[in-house]
């Protein structure tokens, strides 16, 4: 359901920039209010999550996200779209972090890895929104009524998730905002940066091909296409992956295939080398960030709750702030060596693999 109902307003961004008039900058500027409500409401989904259930928290934000989503393409006025797009990333935020606290509760029970699949459900969800969404836009279905159909299909699957959403409570009180224990803390500077990672690849992929190897506009696409489907293959089968060879090798030998994707995608010769590059950037990174939620549950140091609200929100600072920064550092050396950089972030996060918990 996350995933669907982001990938359905991708498709939907141009008809909000054209109804409103806005120039790339303006778009940009309103974009930022849905990290920042998503960043803003985490912590206090956390909380509440942790003295009320997960059911309670992700039944409200999927009726705010429904209640909200025909707002995103209705509004008359960039004034009345920046609070409608804040309350739509507060509610994806509050699903993001509360699901994920779900699902390690499900997989610790169960006994066996399991978030990977449930990532993937994400990446194809997003998927199937975009594809969905696409064809009614193809098809001239006016855009107010395609919202519409989403809306009711966010409020379908929660009824439908209903019954399996959990309802009890966490045993100790979590504060809304606490200070990440500091192995928390190295879990979300190893999200921040594959989130990162993953953030450069939806911004710069396409760019890089075009600027660095020449591609043609139909063939730049191709290095994000790459990237998607191999993340999402490999989080298809990454539960069986971290089962067989543990979850430190994964996250170690993931961040080192992805540092190789970028190296290559920046150096490499010609644009082919690019869409391998970034292939294998998707297939590195597909299973970092489930182990590093599995972890997140599996240490004591902290209130589940609260440590996965941090790093949920490290995570997202990274695909905010991650892509700008690229900008910047592109703009004092070159695009080349800023995929570089994260390049060398990845590495980091290779070395530092081995100071997480087994």
């Amino acid at each position: 359901m996350l995933g669907g109902a982001a990938g359905a307003w991708a498709p939907l961004v141009p008809f909000a920039k054209a109804r409103l008039a806005l120039d790339d900058g303006g778009l940009g500027l309103l974009l930022l209010c849905l990290g920042a409500g998503s960043i803003t409401a985490m912590p206090f989904a956390g909380a509440l999550a942790a003295r009320f259930g997960c059911r309670a928290v992700l039944t409200a934000a999927a009726i705010v996200a429904a209640g909200v989503f025909p707002m995103l393409v209705l509004a008359p006025s960039p004034a009345t779209l920046a609070p409608a797009l804040f309350a739509s990333g507060a509610a994806a935020g509050s699903m993001d972090c509360v699901i994920n606290m779900q699902a390690i509760v499900v997989e610790r029970e169960a006994g066996a890895p399991l978030m990977s699949g449930f990532h993937a459900l994400y990446s194809l969800g997003s998927v199937a929104g975009a594809l969905a969404v696409s064809a009614q836009v193809g098809l001239a279905v006016a855009p107010p009524a395609i919202a519409s159909a989403v809306a009711f299909g966010i409020l379908i699957a929660s009824l439908a998730a209903w019954p399996g959403l959990l309802a009890q409570r966490e045993r100790s009180n979590a504060a809304a905002f606490s200070l990440p224990h500091a192995g928390v803390l190295l879990i979300g500077v190893f999200c921040f940066i594959v989130f990162l990672t993953e953030g450069s690849a939806l911004d710069w992929s396409a760019v890089l091909l075009r600027t660095e190897h020449g591609a043609r506009l139909s063939e730049a696409g191709l290095a994000f296409a790459a990237f998607s489907a191999t993340m999402t293959g490999g989080r298809l089968v990454g539960d069986r992956v971290v089962a067989r060879f543990g979850r430190r090798r994964v996250v170690a030998a993931g961040a080192l295939a992805a540092a190789t994707g970028l190296a290559l995608a920046a150096l490499g010769p010609g644009w082919l080398a690019g869409v391998a590059g970034y292939a294998l950037v998707g297939a590195g990174c597909a299973n970092i960030v489930p182990v590093l939620f599995t972890l997140t549950g599996r240490q004591t140091a902290m209130p589940e709750s609260a440590a996965v609200a941090a790093v949920s929100m490290l995570g997202y600072a990274g695909l905010l702030a991650g892509p700008a920064g690229i900008g910047v550092l592109a703009r004092a050396t070159s695009l080349s060596a800023a995929i570089v950089a994260v390049a060398g972030l990845l590495l980091v996060v290779a070395i530092g693999a081995s100071r997480l918990p087994a």
